[in-house]
């Protein structure tokens, strides 16, 4: 399945926060629900500095996992 710039429109996307509490980070992301695959993007460490530049792209099932909150 593939998607061009124009079906944009048509995924659906969940935003939640979440503490990667090994890693000491908290992460914005983005959910593609069709893919189940989450972009996990830096915005705070906890106990060392991060590179906002580098994001993260998982596989990922939004049911089995806590986060902290979800937003529009």
């Amino acid at each position: 399945m593939s998607y061009s710039v124009l079906e944009k429109d048509k995924l659906t996307t969940s935003k939640f926060i979440d503490f990667d509490k090994y890693e000491e980070i908290i992460y914005n992301n983005i959910y593609l629900d069709e893919f189940k695959i989450v972009i996990k993007m830096p915005c705070v460490g906890v106990k060392k500095k991060i590179n906002h530049n580098i994001i993260k792209i998982e596989k990922f099932d939004l049911g089995r996992y806590d986060y902290l909150f979800s937003y529009d």
